[in-house]
């Protein structure tokens, strides 16, 4: 096969690639009932007058599937940490012991288990757009290309093949998010 025919194909499944990892860590974010760290990632404390992510000023531990602790490495920062909960604004009332942090995760009603289905299938759009933005660009490189009509027909159809088949992982994806989210 042509070296640029390659080449384009090699950039595109790159591309396609990065856009099923961003779809991965999106979900990882979206709460399927039970408590991760991963809920936290998005919370900023105000370390020494700079936000700084809760991660890199205490450990987060999920001691069961229904509560987070929050362990901060200097006492003083256990305030700081939970005005950067609720500031964050994801639905969670941090409680404080003295030493660390202590958040109860409320199980999810069945409308909030909806709108966490309709998230995930927004988030999972957003990757097929993606895909398809990385299989029309590979097509374009491959007209600019200038090839043999039939090599250019070949390449299109397999740039085609590897588009569905990451539309299926992304499909795949979602289904097996929106089962973890629904389930009670």
């Amino acid at each position: 096969m042509n070296e640029e025919v390659q080449f384009v194909l090699d950039s595109a499944a790159e591309q396609m690639e990065k856009a099923l990892s961003h779809l991965e860590k999106a979900f990882v974010k979206l709460r399927a009932g039970k408590a991760s760290p991963a809920m936290l990632s998005s919370v900023l404390v105000q370390y020494y007058g700079n936000p700084t992510p809760l991660s890199q000023v205490a450990n987060i531990n999920t001691p069961d599937g229904r509560t987070l602790t929050v362990q901060p490495w200097e006492k003083n920062m256990i305030s700081e940490i939970e005005k950067g909960i609720m500031v964050a604004n994801l639905g969670f009332n941090p409680m404080n012991n003295g030493d660390l942090i202590i958040i109860s995760i409320p199980p999810l009603t069945e409308e909030r288990r909806r709108e966490l289905s309709k998230m995930a299938k927004a988030e999972s759009e957003d990757a097929k757009v993606g895909v398809r933005s990385a299989r029309q660009e590979a097509n374009k490189d491959l007209k600019a290309a200038e090839l043999p009509e039939d090599v250019l027909k070949d390449a299109e159809n397999k740039v085609q093949q590897l588009t569905d088949k990451y539309i299926a992982k992304v499909e795949q994806l979602y289904s097996v998010k929106e089962k973890e989210i629904m389930t009670v």
